[in-house]
Protein backbone atom coordinates (compact mmCIF):
# COMPACT_ATOMS: atom_id res chain seq x y z
CA UNK A 1 0.00 0.00 0.00
CA UNK A 2 1.17 3.78 -0.87
CA UNK A 3 1.91 4.98 2.29
CA UNK A 4 0.40 8.50 1.73
CA UNK A 5 -2.91 6.19 1.68
CA UNK A 6 -2.54 5.27 4.78
CA UNK A 7 -1.55 8.92 6.04
CA UNK A 8 -4.96 9.67 3.86
CA UNK A 9 -6.47 7.38 5.91
CA UNK A 10 -5.72 8.60 9.13
CA UNK A 11 -6.13 12.10 8.33
CA UNK A 12 -10.02 11.49 7.81
CA UNK A 13 -10.19 9.22 11.18
CA UNK A 14 -8.44 11.20 13.35
CA UNK A 15 -8.31 14.69 12.30
CA UNK A 16 -11.66 14.93 10.42
CA UNK A 17 -13.50 12.59 12.21
CA UNK A 18 -12.27 12.28 15.76
CA UNK A 19 -13.24 8.41 15.39
CA UNK A 20 -14.25 6.53 18.50
CA UNK A 21 -14.82 3.20 19.99
CA UNK A 22 -18.15 1.72 19.31
CA UNK A 23 -19.11 4.55 16.52
CA UNK A 24 -20.82 3.07 13.63
CA UNK A 25 -18.83 3.95 10.40
CA UNK A 26 -20.28 3.93 7.17
CA UNK A 27 -17.27 3.87 4.06
CA UNK A 28 -18.56 5.06 1.05
CA UNK A 29 -16.17 4.64 -1.82
CA UNK A 30 -15.52 4.00 -5.53
CA UNK A 31 -14.05 0.55 -6.66
CA UNK A 32 -11.04 1.89 -7.02
CA UNK A 33 -10.24 3.36 -3.64
CA UNK A 34 -10.29 -0.38 -2.50
CA UNK A 35 -7.04 0.42 -0.56
CA UNK A 36 -8.14 3.38 1.15
CA UNK A 37 -11.64 1.08 2.20
CA UNK A 38 -8.74 -0.91 3.77
CA UNK A 39 -6.82 1.78 5.62
CA UNK A 40 -10.00 2.83 7.15
CA UNK A 41 -10.75 -0.58 8.42
CA UNK A 42 -7.60 -1.30 9.98
CA UNK A 43 -7.81 2.40 11.77
CA UNK A 44 -12.00 1.45 12.63
CA UNK A 45 -10.71 -1.79 14.24
CA UNK A 46 -7.85 0.03 16.35
CA UNK A 47 -9.91 2.35 17.27
CA UNK A 48 -12.95 -0.07 18.28
CA UNK A 49 -15.65 1.70 15.66
CA UNK A 50 -17.82 -0.60 13.60
CA UNK A 51 -17.54 -0.24 9.71
CA UNK A 52 -19.80 -0.92 6.95
CA UNK A 53 -18.48 -0.99 3.60
CA UNK A 54 -20.16 0.26 0.39
CA UNK A 55 -19.06 0.66 -2.97
CA UNK A 56 -20.91 2.71 -5.62
CA UNK A 57 -20.56 3.19 -9.27
CA UNK A 58 -21.71 6.19 -11.18
CA UNK A 59 -22.13 4.20 -13.92
CA UNK A 60 -24.54 2.22 -11.99
CA UNK A 61 -26.43 5.30 -11.05
CA UNK A 62 -26.85 6.16 -14.62
CA UNK A 63 -28.38 2.73 -15.45
CA UNK A 64 -30.55 3.10 -12.77
CA UNK A 65 -32.07 7.03 -13.58
CA UNK A 66 -32.14 6.40 -17.05
CA UNK A 67 -34.23 3.30 -16.31
CA UNK A 68 -36.54 4.96 -14.00
CA UNK A 69 -40.12 6.64 -14.60
CA UNK A 70 -38.36 9.44 -13.63
CA UNK A 71 -40.70 9.57 -10.35
CA UNK A 72 -38.70 8.24 -6.77
CA UNK A 73 -40.14 7.98 -3.47
CA UNK A 74 -37.54 8.61 -0.21
CA UNK A 75 -35.70 5.27 0.22
CA UNK A 76 -36.81 3.96 4.07
CA UNK A 77 -33.77 1.49 3.97
CA UNK A 78 -31.75 3.78 3.01
CA UNK A 79 -32.83 6.96 5.47
CA UNK A 80 -32.54 4.10 8.00
CA UNK A 81 -29.20 3.41 7.74
CA UNK A 82 -27.93 7.04 8.08
CA UNK A 83 -29.90 7.57 10.66
CA UNK A 84 -28.41 4.39 12.99
CA UNK A 85 -25.08 5.89 11.33
CA UNK A 86 -22.49 7.82 13.38
CA UNK A 87 -20.34 8.72 11.60
CA UNK A 88 -19.57 8.75 7.01
CA UNK A 89 -15.99 9.04 4.87
CA UNK A 90 -17.52 9.46 1.24
CA UNK A 91 -14.58 9.12 -1.25
CA UNK A 92 -15.18 10.32 -4.81
CA UNK A 93 -13.05 8.43 -7.49
CA UNK A 94 -14.90 7.40 -10.87
CA UNK A 95 -13.75 6.42 -13.80
CA UNK A 96 -15.24 8.79 -16.13
CA UNK A 97 -16.70 12.32 -14.59
CA UNK A 98 -18.91 12.27 -17.56
CA UNK A 99 -20.91 9.34 -17.23
CA UNK A 100 -24.20 10.62 -15.94
CA UNK A 101 -23.76 13.07 -19.19
CA UNK A 102 -26.89 11.55 -20.54
CA UNK A 103 -29.35 11.41 -17.78
CA UNK A 104 -31.79 14.03 -17.74
CA UNK A 105 -31.63 17.31 -15.74
CA UNK A 106 -35.63 16.93 -14.79
CA UNK A 107 -34.52 13.29 -13.85
CA UNK A 108 -31.71 14.08 -11.86
CA UNK A 109 -33.94 17.29 -9.71
CA UNK A 110 -36.52 14.26 -8.94
CA UNK A 111 -33.77 12.30 -7.69
CA UNK A 112 -32.44 14.55 -5.49
CA UNK A 113 -35.65 16.20 -4.38
CA UNK A 114 -36.73 11.93 -2.54
CA UNK A 115 -33.24 12.31 -1.19
CA UNK A 116 -33.06 15.30 0.42
CA UNK A 117 -34.22 13.38 3.55
CA UNK A 118 -31.48 10.78 3.52
CA UNK A 119 -29.00 13.63 3.19
CA UNK A 120 -30.34 15.91 5.99
CA UNK A 121 -29.82 12.83 8.23
CA UNK A 122 -26.32 12.08 6.78
CA UNK A 123 -25.49 15.99 7.50
CA UNK A 124 -26.88 15.93 11.31
CA UNK A 125 -23.53 13.01 11.85
CA UNK A 126 -20.00 13.38 11.62
CA UNK A 127 -18.96 12.92 7.95
CA UNK A 128 -16.00 13.55 6.03
CA UNK A 129 -16.42 13.96 2.27
CA UNK A 130 -12.75 13.86 0.26
CA UNK A 131 -10.82 12.36 -2.99
CA UNK A 132 -9.40 9.19 -3.87
CA UNK A 133 -6.87 9.99 -7.01
CA UNK A 134 -7.81 8.19 -10.11
CA UNK A 135 -6.98 8.07 -13.40
CA UNK A 136 -10.32 9.53 -14.50
CA UNK A 137 -9.85 12.39 -12.37
CA UNK A 138 -6.28 13.06 -13.25
CA UNK A 139 -7.65 13.10 -17.19
CA UNK A 140 -10.14 15.78 -16.23
CA UNK A 141 -7.63 17.85 -14.34
CA UNK A 142 -5.14 17.76 -17.62
CA UNK A 143 -2.65 15.72 -15.44
CA UNK A 144 -0.82 12.74 -15.73
CA UNK A 145 -1.67 10.14 -12.87
CA UNK A 146 1.19 10.31 -10.83
CA UNK A 147 0.94 13.78 -10.86
CA UNK A 148 -2.62 13.90 -9.73
CA UNK A 149 -2.12 11.71 -7.04
CA UNK A 150 0.48 13.66 -5.27
CA UNK A 151 -1.59 16.98 -6.19
CA UNK A 152 -3.94 15.24 -4.09
CA UNK A 153 -2.34 13.98 -1.23
CA UNK A 154 -0.20 17.05 -0.96
CA UNK A 155 -3.32 19.29 -0.27
CA UNK A 156 -4.86 16.54 2.29
CA UNK A 157 -2.01 16.29 4.24
CA UNK A 158 -0.83 20.31 5.06
CA UNK A 159 -0.74 21.52 8.66
CA UNK A 160 -3.95 21.68 9.23
CA UNK A 161 -3.33 23.85 13.16
CA UNK A 162 -1.35 26.17 10.69
CA UNK A 163 -4.09 26.47 8.17
CA UNK A 164 -7.11 27.06 10.95
CA UNK A 165 -4.72 29.58 12.62
CA UNK A 166 -4.84 31.64 8.82
CA UNK A 167 -8.25 31.44 7.87
CA UNK A 168 -9.30 32.13 11.64
CA UNK A 169 -8.32 36.02 10.79
CA UNK A 170 -10.99 36.33 8.18
CA UNK A 171 -13.34 34.56 10.31
CA UNK A 172 -13.33 36.89 12.50
CA UNK A 173 -13.98 40.08 10.15
CA UNK A 174 -16.95 37.92 8.70
CA UNK A 175 -18.17 37.15 11.95
CA UNK A 176 -18.53 40.66 13.21
CA UNK A 177 -19.93 42.07 9.77
CA UNK A 178 -23.15 43.32 8.29
CA UNK A 179 -22.77 43.32 4.49
CA UNK A 180 -19.98 41.90 1.79
CA UNK A 181 -19.60 43.43 -1.54
CA UNK A 182 -17.95 41.44 -3.97
CA UNK A 183 -16.56 43.08 -7.34
CA UNK A 184 -14.76 41.26 -9.87
CA UNK A 185 -13.93 42.70 -13.57
CA UNK A 186 -17.05 44.22 -15.61
CA UNK A 187 -19.55 41.33 -14.46
CA UNK A 188 -19.98 40.85 -10.83
CA UNK A 189 -20.63 43.24 -8.87
CA UNK A 190 -22.78 41.81 -6.24
CA UNK A 191 -23.96 42.91 -2.51
CA UNK A 192 -25.39 40.38 0.39
CA UNK A 193 -25.89 40.89 4.61
CA UNK A 194 -24.20 38.02 6.37
CA UNK A 195 -26.06 39.75 9.70
CA UNK A 196 -26.29 37.36 12.67
CA UNK A 197 -25.07 34.66 10.73
CA UNK A 198 -22.24 32.57 11.63
CA UNK A 199 -18.65 31.75 9.68
CA UNK A 200 -17.43 28.82 10.10
CA UNK A 201 -13.57 27.84 9.63
CA UNK A 202 -13.03 24.61 7.30
CA UNK A 203 -9.66 23.30 8.47
CA UNK A 204 -10.27 19.91 7.00
CA UNK A 205 -13.31 18.57 8.98
CA UNK A 206 -16.46 17.82 7.08
CA UNK A 207 -13.91 18.52 3.65
CA UNK A 208 -10.32 16.77 3.25
CA UNK A 209 -9.53 19.37 2.08
CA UNK A 210 -10.74 22.31 3.56
CA UNK A 211 -9.20 25.68 3.08
CA UNK A 212 -11.88 28.16 3.07
CA UNK A 213 -14.37 30.11 5.20
CA UNK A 214 -17.81 30.06 4.85
CA UNK A 215 -21.09 31.26 5.85
CA UNK A 216 -24.36 32.00 5.14
CA UNK A 217 -26.63 35.18 3.02
CA UNK A 218 -29.36 36.49 4.42
CA UNK A 219 -31.89 34.93 2.45
CA UNK A 220 -33.51 37.86 0.53
CA UNK A 221 -30.20 40.19 0.83
CA UNK A 222 -28.20 39.22 -2.26
CA UNK A 223 -28.94 41.89 -5.49
CA UNK A 224 -26.46 42.03 -8.40
CA UNK A 225 -25.03 40.14 -11.06
CA UNK A 226 -22.21 37.58 -10.38
CA UNK A 227 -20.37 36.10 -13.69
CA UNK A 228 -18.71 32.55 -12.87
CA UNK A 229 -15.65 32.85 -14.99
CA UNK A 230 -14.56 29.22 -14.27
CA UNK A 231 -16.33 26.16 -15.01
CA UNK A 232 -18.12 23.13 -12.95
CA UNK A 233 -19.17 19.86 -13.18
CA UNK A 234 -22.68 18.95 -12.84
CA UNK A 235 -24.10 15.80 -13.48
CA UNK A 236 -21.99 14.63 -15.67
CA UNK A 237 -21.83 17.91 -17.84
CA UNK A 238 -19.77 21.08 -18.09
CA UNK A 239 -21.42 24.11 -17.05
CA UNK A 240 -19.47 27.42 -18.04
CA UNK A 241 -19.76 31.15 -18.18
CA UNK A 242 -22.71 31.44 -15.96
CA UNK A 243 -24.36 34.76 -15.18
CA UNK A 244 -27.00 35.31 -12.62
CA UNK A 245 -29.02 37.98 -11.20
CA UNK A 246 -30.38 38.61 -7.97
CA UNK A 247 -33.48 40.62 -6.85
CA UNK A 248 -34.41 40.68 -3.47
CA UNK A 249 -32.03 37.60 -2.63
CA UNK A 250 -33.99 35.42 -5.53
CA UNK A 251 -32.35 34.52 -8.82
CA UNK A 252 -34.37 36.33 -11.55
CA UNK A 253 -32.51 35.79 -14.66
CA UNK A 254 -29.68 33.37 -15.44
CA UNK A 255 -27.49 32.19 -18.60
CA UNK A 256 -24.19 29.63 -19.10
CA UNK A 257 -22.34 29.83 -22.16
CA UNK A 258 -22.50 25.80 -21.80
CA UNK A 259 -25.38 23.11 -20.82
CA UNK A 260 -27.47 26.38 -19.62
CA UNK A 261 -30.17 23.18 -19.70
CA UNK A 262 -28.57 21.99 -16.57
CA UNK A 263 -28.56 25.07 -15.05
CA UNK A 264 -32.26 25.41 -15.47
CA UNK A 265 -32.83 21.94 -14.28
CA UNK A 266 -31.11 23.19 -11.19
CA UNK A 267 -33.49 25.78 -10.71
CA UNK A 268 -36.58 24.06 -11.46
CA UNK A 269 -35.81 21.32 -8.18
CA UNK A 270 -37.87 23.42 -5.90
CA UNK A 271 -38.04 27.32 -5.33
CA UNK A 272 -35.02 27.77 -3.01
CA UNK A 273 -33.10 26.40 -5.01
CA UNK A 274 -32.71 30.25 -6.53
CA UNK A 275 -31.63 31.72 -3.26
CA UNK A 276 -27.95 31.52 -2.10
CA UNK A 277 -27.06 29.28 0.52
CA UNK A 278 -23.73 29.63 0.80
CA UNK A 279 -20.87 32.42 0.26
CA UNK A 280 -17.39 30.97 0.10
CA UNK A 281 -13.52 32.11 0.27
CA UNK A 282 -10.85 30.09 -0.48
CA UNK A 283 -7.99 30.36 1.60
CA UNK A 284 -6.07 26.89 0.43
CA UNK A 285 -2.48 28.49 -1.27
CA UNK A 286 -1.54 24.51 -1.40
CA UNK A 287 -4.45 24.78 -3.92
CA UNK A 288 -3.05 26.42 -6.88
CA UNK A 289 -4.62 24.91 -9.56
CA UNK A 290 -8.05 24.50 -11.52
CA UNK A 291 -8.83 20.45 -11.80
CA UNK A 292 -12.80 20.64 -12.75
CA UNK A 293 -13.28 19.38 -8.85
CA UNK A 294 -15.21 21.41 -6.70
CA UNK A 295 -13.84 19.99 -3.58
CA UNK A 296 -10.69 21.45 -4.39
CA UNK A 297 -11.21 24.36 -6.31
CA UNK A 298 -13.30 25.67 -4.08
CA UNK A 299 -10.51 26.25 -1.78
CA UNK A 300 -8.15 28.33 -3.72
CA UNK A 301 -7.02 31.28 -2.42
CA UNK A 302 -7.60 33.57 -5.16
CA UNK A 303 -11.63 32.81 -5.46
CA UNK A 304 -14.84 33.52 -3.92
CA UNK A 305 -17.28 30.78 -4.77
CA UNK A 306 -21.67 30.93 -3.95
CA UNK A 307 -23.56 28.41 -3.47
CA UNK A 308 -27.56 28.64 -5.13
CA UNK A 309 -29.59 26.02 -2.77
CA UNK A 310 -29.31 24.44 0.80
CA UNK A 311 -27.79 26.48 3.51
CA UNK A 312 -26.13 24.59 5.93
CA UNK A 313 -27.97 25.21 9.37
CA UNK A 314 -24.49 25.70 11.77
CA UNK A 315 -24.36 28.99 9.51
CA UNK A 316 -27.81 30.59 9.91
CA UNK A 317 -28.46 32.67 13.31
CA UNK A 318 -31.26 31.78 14.76
CA UNK A 319 -33.28 35.23 13.92
CA UNK A 320 -32.46 34.46 10.03
CA UNK A 321 -34.32 32.10 7.94
CA UNK A 322 -32.39 28.64 6.71
CA UNK A 323 -32.52 28.28 2.93
CA UNK A 324 -33.66 24.96 2.51
CA UNK A 325 -33.55 22.86 -1.19
CA UNK A 326 -32.64 19.52 -2.52
CA UNK A 327 -30.32 21.48 -4.42
CA UNK A 328 -26.62 22.82 -3.24
CA UNK A 329 -24.81 23.71 -6.35
CA UNK A 330 -21.12 25.63 -5.69
CA UNK A 331 -20.04 28.18 -8.77
CA UNK A 332 -16.35 30.07 -8.07
CA UNK A 333 -15.69 33.46 -9.83
CA UNK A 334 -12.09 34.24 -9.91
CA UNK A 335 -10.49 36.90 -7.58
CA UNK A 336 -7.31 37.27 -8.60
CA UNK A 337 -6.88 40.20 -11.03
CA UNK A 338 -9.46 43.45 -11.08
CA UNK A 339 -11.51 41.65 -8.03
CA UNK A 340 -11.79 43.39 -4.10
CA UNK A 341 -13.86 42.08 -1.84
CA UNK A 342 -15.24 44.73 0.92
CA UNK A 343 -16.73 43.60 4.44
CA UNK A 344 -18.57 46.78 5.86
CA UNK A 345 -17.25 49.06 3.38
CA UNK A 346 -12.95 48.10 3.78
CA UNK A 347 -11.24 46.11 1.88
CA UNK A 348 -10.14 42.81 2.67
CA UNK A 349 -9.36 41.32 -0.17
CA UNK A 350 -7.49 43.24 -3.62
CA UNK A 351 -6.69 40.81 -6.63
CA UNK A 352 -6.54 37.69 -4.65
CA UNK A 353 -4.50 39.06 -1.79
CA UNK A 354 -5.47 39.43 1.86
CA UNK A 355 -4.80 42.40 3.78
CA UNK A 356 -3.63 40.51 6.46
CA UNK A 357 -1.23 38.87 3.99
CA UNK A 358 2.82 40.22 3.34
Amino acid sequence: MDPRIREHAETVVDHSLDLSAGDNLVIRVPGAAEEFAVALHELAGDRGANPLYLTYSDRAQRAYLRASDGEFETPAHHHALNEAADAFVIARGGPNATERADVPPETTAAYNRAMKPVQEERLDSDWCLTQFPTPGQAQLAGMSTAAYENFVWDAVSIDWADQREFQSQMVDILDDADDVRIRSGEGTDVTMSVAGNTTINDFGHANLPGGEVFTAPVRDSVEGEVHFDLPLYRQGREIEDVKLRFENGRVESFSAGRNEEVLAGVFDTDESARYLGELGIGMNRAIDRFTYNMLFDEKMGDTVHMAVGAAYPETVGEENELNESAEHVDMIVDMSEDSVIEVDGEVVQRDGTFVFES
